[in-house]
């Protein structure tokens, strides 16, 4: 059959001028068009699975965290959210981030100890600075970094992998945080530094590191 239609397309093309010709090439572009819609949905599936692995392990990151601070905050002022606003607070953020209300109660129990949990979670702040890339500075990019834990090995390793990677370093304990007052549960920088777009770029970068790191739960710098 295809030779008596490759005849049948041959004969009606030479009396139309080519005008079959014109039809049997656009369907052959029409085949070639679907083939490339079928990879093309293919590769666009395969991205989306992708993309979906990433939400549901950065969401799995995100709550997390969450619970490790409703667990510190119930530990520390009790379960009830009318009386205890450091635990209102942190299930509000919850809430907000569509964690699962199984998952709010289970933090608040393991908090005030009726539910036991495998180790005690613990709020350890850490220093640090990323130095400036400009000749004959000596300052550098101070950040303040504040974990929640239940291993501080695990942790203090974590940091010192991801600030060695982009050439920061963690520092002692006050050789930081004088240069920022507390506000709230936030600290605010008495003076900022410039930087140069290389090392603002580099920073960026650092801090996308940290954020991965499910025990640090907030990021302060004086940039």
């Amino acid at each position: 059959m295809g030779h008596i239609t490759y005849g049948l397309y041959r004969g009606a093309a030479s009396r139309v001028s080519g005008s079959m010709g014109l039809i049997f090439y656009n369907a052959r572009f029409a085949l070639c068009v679907s083939c490339y819609a079928i990879m093309s949905g293919h590769s666009k599936w395969s991205t989306i699975k992708h993309k979906k692995a990433l939400t549901d392990a950065k969401r799995a990151s995100a709550f997390t965290k969450l619970g490790k601070a409703i667990i510190v905050a119930a530990r520390e002022g009790g379960g009830n959210p009318y009386t205890n606003f450091k635990l209102k607070l942190a299930m509000d953020q919850a809430r907000a981030a569509n964690m699962p209300k199984e998952n709010i109660e289970r933090a608040i129990k393991k908090g005030t100890g009726e539910l036991k949990d495998q180790g005690e979670i613990e709020e350890i702040i850490y220093e640090a600075f990323l130095p400036l890339r400009q000749v004959g500075d000596s300052g550098g990019i101070m950040i303040i970094i504040k974990t929640l834990t239940d291993n501080r090995n695990r942790t203090v390793g974590g940091i010192k992998t991801v600030l060695g990677k982009f050439g920061g370093k963690l520092g002692g304990k006050g050789s930081v945080i004088w240069n920022f007052e507390v506000s709230g549960s936030e600290y605010k920088p008495k003076s900022i530094v410039e930087a140069d777009e290389e090392t603002k770029v580099q920073y960026q970068r650092l801090l996308e590191e940290l954020e991965r790191c499910e025990d640090v739960q907030e990021i302060y710098d004086n940039l």
